[in-house]
């Protein structure tokens, strides 16, 4: 078996898929990835058994077909030495040996019977359910809410995106029971209504591969799985089992106090004032009294203290409420506006935090828990 390919491009189509390798796998067929030589093109899988990544490209220069396993490590930081150049792989199917071969050298590898390597699993085709949406869509979707997924042992339906199709629209939700994100598109239907958890790590590599997708992408799900098929590159992943929190349940509905803050000048004043801040909350203060927002923190154990003050847009009784700064900054900066309504009720009660302009489309509410302030 032998082909010839450019060095640049095997790169790039192999960074995409490496993400998926693992290096403490129990099972060294998976430090591997899979070459499928076959019909003019080279088909490239990796796999921890719970996602598998795939990609194509087409070749000109082909003999034999056939599959084999190379071990990713070396292989990827081999081609990221090389400049661009055409390079061959001369393949033993016998005694699995790989000469990687230059127009200066020859490096040669022991590869595996690709046999060994996991097959992709399949969607039953009598519970499958598909929809079609724009990778900018689902790109977007993903990037709103994978940094509010949760790290919980005990719930691990917190740990991934939960996606609803519905007639009315498209919606991305996660939590960490923190912070609470909801993305909703109106120009996203299914004739169908349903949904299903996308764990953290595989939406992590759909979105670096999203990025460089153009046009549509398919969904294909069933109560196990889910295939993201794009133009070049397939993504299936075991999805997380068990029913999703009833996140609206969460969101305060009545929020008499309305506060209109530009987002950047917010994020800068917390990264200022919550260094002064007690390191085991990061308890920051918003007091709100007229335009005035006044950003505040002390350590009371090392006697520092700072506070800020900033303008802001209210009409309302004065209101002071805590928030654990790290959260509150990463919240706004995944914000898509430059001036962000806060709605409150009381201290007790969850933040809400909308764009501005948040009609069209594109539905966007972030939800923060508060801290109790220290008298």
């Amino acid at each position: 078996m032998k082909f010839v390919v450019s060095s640049s491009e095997l790169l790039y189509h192999l960074q995409a898929v490496s993400r998926v390798v693992s290096n403490k796998s129990t099972i060294p067929i998976l430090e591997n990835i899979l070459f499928e030589l076959g019909e003019g093109k080279l088909t490239i899988t990796a796999s921890d058994l719970e996602s598998t990544m795939v990609t194509s490209m087409a070749l000109d220069n082909i003999e034999g077909d056939g599959t084999i396993a190379l071990p990713a490590k070396i292989l990827l930081e081999t081609l990221k030495k090389f400049p661009e150049q055409p390079i061959t792989f001369d393949i033993a199917m016998d005694t699995k040996k790989v000469d990687i071969i230059t127009d200066k050298g020859k490096f040669s590898v022991i590869g595996l019977d690709g046999d060994e390597f996991p097959e992709i699993p399949s969607i039953d085709a009598d519970k499958a359910s598909r929809l079609q949406v724009p990778a900018s869509l689902a790109l977007s979707g993903i990037n709103k809410t994978l940094f509010a997924t949760a790290d919980d042992e005990l719930r691990p339906v917190m740990n991934g995106i939960l996606i609803e199709m519905s007639p009315e629209n498209l919606t991305f939700v996660a939590s960490d029971s923190h912070k609470l994100v909801r993305y909703q598109r109106t120009d996203a239907t299914t004739e169908f209504t349903s949904s299903f958890i996308l764990p953290k790590k595989p939406a992590s590599f759909l979105k670096n591969v999203l990025v460089k997708e153009d046009g549509d992408i398919s969904i294909e799900f069933d109560d196990k799985n889910a295939f993201f098929q794009m133009e070049n590159h397939q993504l299936v992943c075991r999805l997380v089992e068990g029913n999703y929190p009833s996140y609206n349940a969460v969101i305060p509905q009545d929020n008499p106090n309305k506060i209109i803050i530009n987002r950047q000048e917010v994020v800068n004043s917390l990264g200022r004032v919550s260094l002064f801040s007690n390191q085991a909350s990061n308890l920051v203060k918003l007091s709100i009294d007229g335009d005035d927002l006044m950003v505040s923190a002390q350590d009371i154990d090392f006697s520092i203290s700072a506070y800020e003050k900033l303008s802001c847009q209210y009409d309302g009784e004065p209101i002071e409420i805590g928030f654990k700064s790290a959260f509150l900054a990463e919240l706004l900066d995944n914000i898509s506006s430059e001036d962000v309504v806060m709605e409150l009720a009381d201290p007790a009660r969850a933040g809400i935090f909308l764009p501005v302009d948040n009609e069209g489309p594109e539905d966007e509410l972030m939800l923060l828990m508060p801290m109790m302030i220290n008298a």
